[in-house]
């Protein structure tokens, strides 16, 4: 059975581990967490898990480039896969949404985020399902803070939230996956 990829999308290293920004790699973290999974050795710019859900094989990508460079590692396991994009879920963080909102959309322009301009530029379109995390508050600083909003930590009184759509995101990604599988089969 050909495998379905989600892709978690944030920054490795330890000083982004909480931020708002890495929701991607903290939603791919607690797939490989509720699920069987191992890691694969040697996948150069990412680090890659191969999980088992009811019979579905799983490819669970954290790319290690950083954000901004994100496509060159997903279009890489799409080949070395030979999988197509719509076999494919990426989960970004969004802080044109309220804080706990999940936006699934099979395809659609990049919305100034760095790492879904960066997957379009390296597939050469935007037709790849995405699914948008909100992190977004009540008040948003002004534009020319936001790198520094998206790479702070959540507040305290947001964690809960934030917990919860990581539970929602990751359950919304098992779902994307069985539809994918029954697609494929059909």
């Amino acid at each position: 059975m050909e495998p379905v990829l989600l892709v978690g999308l944030g920054n490795p290293g330890d000083e982004y581990a909480a931020t708002r920004h890495n929701i991607g790699f903290r939603v791919v973290d607690a797939l490989a967490g509720e699920l069987e999974s191992r890691p694969v050795r040697s996948q150069g710019d990412c680090a890659l898990r191969i999980a088992r859900d009811e019979g579905r094989v799983l490819l669970l990508l954290k790319p290690l480039t950083y954000m901004n460079n994100s496509g060159s590692a997903v279009s890489a396991l799409l080949e070395r896969y030979a999988l197509s994009s719509e076999r494919m879920l990426v989960v970004v963080d969004d802080f044109a949404l309220p804080l706990g909102t999940l936006r699934l959309r099979r395809s659609g322009s990049d919305g100034g985020h760095n790492g879904l301009f960066s997957i379009a530029l390296a597939l050469q379109s935007t037709a790849y399902p995405r699914l948008r995390c909100g992190i977004g508050r009540a008040e948003m600083p002004p534009k020319s803070r936001m790198a520094d909003f998206v790479l702070s930590p959540f507040s305290a009184d947001e964690v809960p939230l934030a917990r919860a759509m990581i539970q929602a995101a990751a359950a919304r990604a098992r779902e994307f996956a069985r539809e994918a599988v029954r697609t494929r089969s059909s």
